[in-house]
């Protein structure tokens, strides 16, 4: 597989992950909108009355995707977050969360609440 196909194929993995800690799919790779400087969210998740944003990052080795969702990264995911919720106004009473879950192949994986 190439770099593409493990991201798509570590998002499905984390997505699973998360189903299983109770969070219910919303949408999957959302894209903030043109000339908005809004990143991609990769899953957006709910479990009760809280949607959560999570980026997810593969790497070799767990300890190394702690640290690569950078400070710009975090700020064009919560445009995209701003640009999502605007476009979905039955989600205007939820509350919000950032988390990021990271994935080291084949079946690793570590879940940050309020990642950023």
């Amino acid at each position: 597989m190439n770099n593409y196909q493990t991201g798509h194929f570590s998002e499905f993995l984390a997505l699973m992950f998360l189903r299983c800690k109770g969070y219910r799919k919303v949408s999957t790779n959302v894209d903030g909108g043109n000339g908005t400087g809004a990143g991609e969210i990769d899953l957006i998740v709910r479990k009760g009355r809280m949607l959560v944003f999570v980026e997810v990052k593969k790497r070799a080795a767990i300890e190394d995707a702690v640290y690569a969702i950078l400070p710009n990264q975090q700020q064009r995911i919560r445009r995209a977050a701003e640009a999502f919720l605007a476009k979905h106004p039955q989600y205007a009473d939820f509350d919000v969360r950032f988390d990021a879950v990271f994935v080291e192949l084949p079946f690793r994986f570590r879940h940050i609440q309020n990642a950023f």
